[in-house]
């Protein structure tokens, strides 16, 4: 009975090796353009070099911002919680590959019965003992257990994948709001400057009115430079503590203040970025390759559900020993082995249903896969755009405040030569004023649209 159990075990394991119905992982056909919209037209961006490869410690120069950015992949819930996401896809791999293997459980049971008195006599104590096991095995012969294996290691690497993703967006985030909290800064600056300047020019006004060479309307226009600056940077220091408030958050931290290191003009940034080749982005953006594997994990499904439309094969045994003496425990025993067969006849058209949802889920998978390829082809391009066009546009600001700051020059000694009314430093003023703000944001938008080319290519998720 022995050689048998043995027998029929190999047999039911030759069979597992069996057929797998279902389609095997083919990948959606893409069709990538040569170059990306809006590239440098620079030799770097035909080969296979790319901006993206390097390593985020290396794109980032300031010392404060490589600590913050160090701080937020350790803390970061979002991170910590992908982490768990790929622990539950391994548990549940395990679970799903436990299936392709037999189950065995053993069972030992021992009973003692003392001695009772009957009919004036004592009966002696009988003991007796027990040890058995069963096994039961479906056996995988259409492959359903190895695609839903297959399913369960797809969704793990989509996972990892997906943690990938979350660490390149988490690098951008910090990167993007350390430069925002620096361009408020500088504003800041540029508001405490010129409070400083408005309140010289409203004392000159002061005096000449007391001297009777103004009226007092200069006086009143005088205060309201001054009043509007004061302000601004009340507004500012509240955008400041709440864009500290922000940070801290992606830093897995409590609301609290932000070192600084380099001002926003001080930022190293090339001006030009190779952007590599554009087929190379499948492989190197996190979110391509989650969507892929999400592809894999449906198409495997597939096969899941076709294997309900053939017999489900099950091999069940059994054996174990009793007797109520040890020394003859092992002498006596009783094997058995058995096998069966299920085939679904009838289920109103259940499987097929479930053949058509996996299909259709592969099929949205597959499409969201090629949508996600599609936006990212426009985020590289439209980063490159912004990051040349910013940099055009920073250096017509530079222009305009050099003109601001020559014309306020010329108004105040206009003024202060009798040639014109307080109105035209007023004008003058808020004009430079304006125009200093406005550049801060063209030197932000500048740094933002390099942060975001790197984020676009998939760079930040290398260690």
């Amino acid at each position: 009975m022995k050689t048998s159990f043995m027998t029929v075990a190999v047999i039911a394991a030759s069979i597992t090796a069996g057929c797998t119905v279902g389609p095997d992982y083919k990948r959606p056909p893409v069709v990538s353009p040569e170059v990306f919209r809006g590239a440098e037209p620079a030799a770097a961006q035909t080969t296979g070099t790319s901006f993206a490869d390097e390593r985020w410690v290396d794109v980032f120069q300031d010392d404060s911002l490589r600590e913050l950015i160090k701080t937020a992949l350790a803390q970061n819930y979002d991170v910590r919680l992908a982490a768990t996401r790929i622990l539950q896809a391994e548990a549940q791999y395990g679970l799903t590959r436990a299936n392709q293997f037999p189950e065995v459980n053993g069972q030992a049971q021992a009973q003692s019965q003392h001695g009772t008195l009957a009919a004036g006599r004592t009966l002696p104590t009988i003991g007796s003992g027990s040890i058995g096991a069963s096994l039961s095995w479906e056996l995988d012969f259409w492959g359903k257990f190895r695609r839903a294996t297959e399913s369960a290691r797809a969704v793990i690497l989509a996972s990892e994948w997906g943690r990938r993703a979350v660490l390149t967006t988490l690098v951008s985030q910090v990167a993007s709001s350390y430069f925002s909290l620096r361009a408020l800064d500088l504003e800041l600056e540029i508001a405490n400057r010129t409070v400083g300047s408005r309140q010289e020019s409203l004392k000159l006004t002061q005096v000449r009115e007391q001297g009777g060479v103004t009226a007092l309307v200069d006086v009143r226009q005088a205060e309201q430079l001054v009043y509007s600056a004061n302000g601004l940077i009340v507004d500012l220091q509240r955008r400041i503590e709440q864009e500290e408030n922000a940070i801290s958050v992606l830093l897995g931290r409590n609301p609290n203040a932000i070192p600084r290191g380099r001002a926003l003009i001080d930022q190293p940034h090339a001006p030009e970025l190779p952007a590599g080749l554009p087929s190379a982005l499948l492989n190197r953006r996190p979110d391509i390759q989650q969507a892929e594997q999400l592809i894999v994990a449906a198409n495997a499904q597939i096969g899941v559900a076709r294997a309900a439309y053939f017999p489900q094969i099950t091999l069940t045994a059994s054996g174990g020993v009793a007797s109520t003496a040890l020394a003859t425990l092992f002498t006596n025993g009783t094997w058995a082995v058995a096998g069966g067969a299920l085939q679904p006849i009838f289920n109103a058209g259940r499987t097929k249903s479930r053949v058509a949802l996996a299909k259709a889920q592969t099929e949205e998978a597959s499409l969201v896969y090629q949508l996600t390829i599609l936006q990212a082809f426009r985020e590289v391009s439209d980063a490159l755009v912004g990051y040349r066009r910013s940099r055009e546009f920073r250096d017509t600001q530079e222009a305009l405040v050099r003109s601001a700051e020559d014309a306020r020059r010329l108004a105040d000694l206009r003024y202060r030569g009798g040639a014109t009314s307080y109105l035209e430093v007023l004008d003058s003023d808020t004009r430079l004023f304006s125009a200093q703000l406005d550049l801060v944001q063209a030197q932000l938008s500048e740094v933002a649209a390099f942060v975001e080319i790197y984020r676009a290519l998939g760079g930040g998720w290398q260690s």
